[in-house]
């Protein structure tokens, strides 16, 4: 089986998106499925459903979409990515060539299943912290899987969070490994001066004594990582009497999951970044099922 040659530019993904769920399917050998060879005669027709069999938040629908348009299936949804779905909802209709229907089953499955899951831990967390303070913000981390990053930080925005730093040339960040290298007040001088204003320096510190040090070295946000709740709220009540400290944004972030933000939020802080939104996140079940040929229709 090989690709059909028209390649329409699918909506709605992630730029860059389209390359890597071609490699996907390339991994998989799409156009190489020896099962269905052997099983199927001819270019049958047929029609698809992939429906749900968890609930959760949807994610991953535009990129399936484009794995049908790519495969020259042809696919229909009433949902849109960010849609709240229950086990049974039909969230995707395939029609086209059997064959192609069958090869591209498992790509398009693991893209729905994985992103889904990164969405739906996202709304839970968005949730709790909202419940504990309604303006507190949920980000995601650059603890991406290799390849899928724009997706998933896209299925972080579909459950409510936000995608924060994309990569390290988007903005400044000064962790603890640059200040075991450099004194941290020289280490945020030195970026103000080279990076400038489009981007505000953030220090990644652990205590309050490094905070007021960032402060006032010119440090507009703060990353407060590896602390307890109770230390969290200890060095932002101190922060804030600081000059300056108030108009500091404060994250907090280490370890920090849907049982614990709820907590986070309660510290004064501003926002918190949860790398087991992209890296833990569980998988939302979906399945295929082929619908039944029509009488006559050769098989």
């Amino acid at each position: 089986m090989s690709p059909p040659r028209r390649r329409a530019r699918p909506t709605g993904v992630p730029p860059g998106t389209l390359a890597v769920l071609r490699r996907a399917l390339r991994e998989d050998r799409w156009t190489h499925d020896i099962t269905t060879r052997a099983v199927l005669r001819g270019h049958p027709r047929a029609r698809a459903r992939v429906i749900a069999e968890g609930t959760g938040v949807l994610s991953g629908l535009a990129g399936a979409r484009a794995i049908a348009r790519i495969a020259g299936l042809r696919s229909r949804s009433r949902f849109v990515d960010g849609s709240p779905i229950r086990r049974g909802t039909t969230v995707l209709e395939l029609s086209g060539d059997a064959r192609r229907i069958l090869a591209v089953e498992r790509t398009l499955l693991n893209l729905l299943m994985h992103l889904s899951g990164v969405a739906t831990l996202t709304a839970v967390a968005v949730r709790a912290a909202r419940r504990s303070r309604p303006g507190f913000r949920i980000r995601a981390t650059r603890k991406t899987l290799p390849g899928l990053r724009d997706l998933e930080k896209a299925a972080v925005v579909h459950g409510g969070g936000e995608p924060h730093r994309r990569d390290l040339s988007d903005a400044v960040l000064i962790k603890g490994t640059h200040l075991s290298l450099v004194p941290l007040s020289v280490a945020v001088h030195r970026a103000r001066g080279r990076v400038g204003s489009p981007h505000p320096v953030q220090v990644e510190v652990r205590s309050l004594t490094e905070a007021r040090t960032a402060t006032a070295a010119g440090a507009r946000r703060l990353l407060i990582d590896n602390q307890t709740p109770a230390a969290v709220t200890r060095i932002v009540r101190a922060l804030r009497r600081v000059p300056g400290g108030s108009s500091v944004e404060v994250e907090v972030s280490g370890g920090i999951g849907p049982e614990t933000v709820a907590a986070y939020a309660r510290t004064g802080a501003d926002a918190a970044s949860l790398g087991r939104l992209t890296h833990s996140a569980t998988a939302v079940p979906f399945h295929l099922v082929l619908d039944p040929p029509r009488r006559g229709a050769p098989r």
